[in-house]
């Protein structure tokens, strides 16, 4: 609950001081619906969820962070790339992180989701 709090705190923030920011989440969220299969829903801690037939993808908090899960393989290859960093969190999971902070960042993610959305499909 605090974590969903904490989470709409930083959406408002977003609304007084970068508001931007939410139309490329918005443009991301609607990118991902048009993919085959995609659903979103709120993330247990906040932010949005994405989903392939009922399986998560990775979930967007409100500050920008992407969360994406990869295998352990897929994630070392990504990070020695320098395209992600490791989750904020779980350290020893697949799980990366990747920051927005500007428009060309968008891409990006949608690249990055789609790879896990790819690996869902097999």
């Amino acid at each position: 609950m605090i974590a969903l709090i904490y989470d709409s705190l930083l959406k408002l923030q977003l609304i007084v001081f970068k508001p931007e920011k939410l139309d490329w989440f918005d443009e991301l969220e609607e990118e991902i619906l048009k993919w085959e299969g995609t659903t979103i829903q709120l993330h247990k801690f906040g932010g949005t969820q994405f989903n392939f037939q009922n399986r998560e993808l990775g979930h967007l908090h409100s500050n920008g962070v992407l969360d994406i899960l990869f295998s352990k393989k897929i994630k070392a290859e990504l990070m020695a790339d320098g395209k992600v960093s490791e989750h904020h969190v779980f350290y020893k999971s697949g799980w990366v992180s990747f920051q927005i902070k500007a428009y060309t960042d968008v891409k990006r993610a949608l690249e990055l989701i789609q790879l896990a959305y790819h690996r869902a499909q097999k």
